[in-house]
């Protein structure tokens, strides 16, 4: 009997698309961390805190997804409350509350867009690691094998 080492040739397509896709993940990854961080900087500078009767976070400073949703939540409620209860569409045009719910209508908008911006950095930086785990499996299971093959010779 003899005893071959066969090795099982891997394919270089394989390993240079695991690579990039390893390389687009944590590209991904550190572009959402750094949006995440951006926007929470962003709303920190701006000194804004949650009203104190919110139902949530009252008194907290907004600096992060929860906070930012919070606030918005409060200025539509107090705007609602200068208003009777009427929308910007809904009031007269010349109704003075028609200012109050535009200006709130404004900083509800500009808060619900950090509220979204979070979660697209979430949702990239949650692809990238998808990505990179997906890389690193195909890295894996494409590398080179090494197995022995049993060849009889004396042919029984």
């Amino acid at each position: 009997m003899t005893t071959a080492t066969v090795q099982q040739e891997s394919s270089g397509m394989v390993r240079v698309l695991a690579i990039l896709i390893i390389v687009a993940g944590a590209l991904l990854i550190v572009t959402g961390i750094f949006t995440w961080f951006n926007v929470s900087n962003q709303l920190a500078d701006e000194n804004i805190t949650v009203a104190g009767d919110a139902e949530r976070f009252g008194g907290e400073a907004v600096e992060g997804p929860l906070t930012a949703y919070e606030q918005a939540a409060v200025i539509s409620k107090h705007a609602l409350e200068a208003t009777g209860g009427l929308t910007y569409a809904q009031l007269e045009s010349d109704d003075p509350a028609r200012q109050t719910a535009l200006t709130a209508s404004f900083l509800r908008a500009s808060l619900y867009t950090s509220v979204v911006a979070f979660g697209i950095a979430l949702m990239a930086g949650g692809i990238g690691l998808a990505l990179v785990l997906i890389g690193t499996a195909l890295l894996f299971v494409n590398r080179p094998a090494t197995f022995e093959v049993v060849i009889d010779s004396e042919g029984g």
